[in-house]
């Protein structure tokens, strides 16, 4: 017989992903109407009328195609609201520094008073309903397809994000002098929080920390030796834009943190898939592990290698294009927009293939021939 008290623990255990998700689409539908909220004039776009459009040639023969645009509205909040206003908009079809506007879009205001009459002219464009409606689609997937999984791996990114901002305000006050002694220390506790919530407290969330600091640590050291050898000729820190404080150790704070997710990734996937080896064979040898995870750890390999890649091409691609299209060599190109990021990468690629034999080696050592681990709960 079914026990009725049980009853409600598990129809609330089988459908909560979905009432937060429908928690979630009523949030983003508040958000789509949340106009009154701001202090900022918004008009809310009801046509839009082509008035020109010419084509440009600049003194590199870069074509493009200049359109103004005559926007009709009503304004949505404030003290106007429900003033219809007509504004005109001029923006260059590459979309480089200036947007064309879409009936039904919504826009900032800065409105101006002159003689009694009413205008205004477009700061930005609104988009809190379009951020809100892909965190609760990301959200949504999430918990549906993952559950509990996704609902911890959720908690990670807050917790972390939460500890980044904490960072950069402390660096902000201490004005960088101690920036890489922060973030240094901010992805240990990254790894140390991110694997506590996602695996829990035991052996295996321990051998995984373990690969992962090691391996990001690593990589670091020898970074740090080959810029010793080469006196870091190729480096170029001034491509750094905006930078107000020394750019060295914060190159070496982003290296250390973006070498971190890519170690973690692989330590998690060869460790775990060697403890369900080793539930599978409990007589299996420590060298037995050792191989195997080497294999494993070869087949990851490649793919994490090509993501780090493809992550670098999609950052620096479009700046790269608009430093050729504006007659700049090949070479100025690379060193002011791909130079940095190709190190990034590799020493990043280095932590990839430092932590496999790491990796398989912790593993080996602390479940290697123990008959009774495959009665162990882990």
């Amino acid at each position: 017989m079914i026990n009725e008290a049980n009853k409600p623990h598990s129809f609330w255990q089988r459908w909560w992903p979905y009432v937060v998700v429908i928690l979630g689409a009523l949030l983003v539908l508040g958000v789509a109407h949340d106009d009154g909220l701001y202090q900022t004039p918004i008009l809310k776009i009801q046509s839009v009328k082509t008035i020109s459009s010419d084509k440009q040639t600049d003194q590199f023969n870069n074509e493009d195609r200049q359109v103004e645009q005559e926007l009709h509205g009503v304004i949505t909040n404030g003290p106007n609201k429900g003033k219809n206003l007509k504004i005109e908009n001029t923006y260059l079809k590459s979309g480089a520094t200036t947007l064309g506007y879409h009936t039904g879009q919504k826009v900032f205001l800065t409105v101006h008073h002159h003689q009694g009459h009413l205008s205004a002219t477009i700061s930005n464009l609104k988009r809190d309903t379009a951020l809100a409606f892909t965190v609760w689609l990301t959200i949504s997937l999430l918990l549906i397809l993952m559950r509990f999984s996704g609902l911890m791996a959720l908690c990670s990114v807050v917790v972390n994000g939460v500890l980044f901002w904490l960072a950069v305000s402390w660096n902000t006050h201490t004005q960088g002098g101690i920036v890489l002694l922060i973030f240094g220390g901010l992805a240990i506790v990254f790894a140390a929080l991110t694997l506590l919530i996602v695996i829990g407290f035991n052996r295996q969330m321990l051998m995984t920390l373990l690969a992962t600091i090691g391996g990001t640590a690593l990589s670091i050291i020898v970074a740090l030796i080959v810029f010793a050898l080469t006196h870091e000729r190729g480096v170029y820190y001034e491509s750094m834009q905006y930078v107000t404080q020394l750019p060295r150790p914060l190159f070496l704070a982003e290296t250390i943190l973006g070498s971190l997710g890519a170690v973690m990734d692989e330590s998690t996937d060869i460790i775990a898939s060697l403890m369900a080896l080793k539930t599978e064979k409990p007589d299996i040898s420590a060298k037995q592990i050792f191989k195997s995870g080497r294999q494993i750890g070869g087949e990851i390999m490649g793919p994490l290698v090509n993501v780090l890649f493809f992550i670098f091409v999609a950052e620096t691609l479009p700046l790269a294009l608009l430093f050729l299209k504006n007659a700049n060599s090949w070479g100025y190109t690379f060193n002011m927009t791909m130079s940095l990021g190709v190190v990034q990468s590799l020493i990043s690629g280095i932590g990839i293939v430092l932590t496999i034999p790491l990796a398989c080696g912790i593993t080996s050592l602390m479940i290697g021939g123990h008959k009774s681990w495959g009665r162990l709960r882990h």
